[in-house]
């Protein structure tokens, strides 16, 4: 596992969201959800996101109705959520959707940041299988949980992973409420 924000936000991403999710504003369930290609050594590279924004994030076609919050969160002063923002909405490529693209204004290193594309990035299990988003993992040895003061046990299942972006060794998924890092070489696909 990884000293990766894993445990709970950051005091600076809790201020700078009012501890809410800043694409949806929910409350509940926050993550900081980094935001590709940056190397998360700044609190700039997250997002704060929900749990549900996050899981929707990872679905194809995305929910046009649920990413409706993002005719607020374009206004954001936080580029990294303008940048979430932006690439969801090229993704969803309805009308409305094109509406909202013309409004938004991002400087030009937002902008490049939001074009930018990442590498495809393969993650694999302890044997070589490939993980998807949504995947259940099984734990293959016990893993000490940094600062969360638990033993996640071998044999533990890892249900909705979440691929981190720019990190083939690392998935996000949630043991005992707690959303966690892993390394994938921890893990087999269940």
């Amino acid at each position: 596992m990884s000293d990766n924000r894993s445990m709970s936000l950051p005091t600076s991403l809790q201020e700078r969201s009012d501890n809410k999710c800043e694409l949806c504003t929910a409350e509940q369930d926050l993550t900081p959800f980094l935001v590709e290609p940056k190397s998360g050594q700044s609190d700039d590279d997250y997002v704060v996101t929900c749990a549900s924004c996050a899981e929707e994030m990872n679905t194809n076609p995305l929910n046009q109705d649920h990413w409706r919050c993002l005719n607020e969160s374009i206004w954001s002063g936080v580029p990294a959520v303008q940048v979430v923002s932006y690439r969801l909405l090229q993704q969803i490529g309805a009308p409305w959707t094109q509406d909202l693209l013309s409004m938004m204004y991002m400087d030009e290193p937002t902008t490049e940041w939001a074009q930018s594309k990442s590498e495809e990035i393969i993650h694999n299990d302890s044997n070589g299988h490939i993980l998807q988003n949504g995947d259940t993992v099984t734990l293959v040895q016990d893993l000490n949980v940094k600062g969360a003061g638990f033993t996640a046990k071998r044999g533990t299942a890892v249900r909705k992973i979440i691929l981190v972006a720019d990190n083939e060794e690392h998935i996000q998924g949630k043991i005992n409420g707690q959303t966690i890092i892993i390394l994938t070489k921890y893990v087999k696909k269940s």
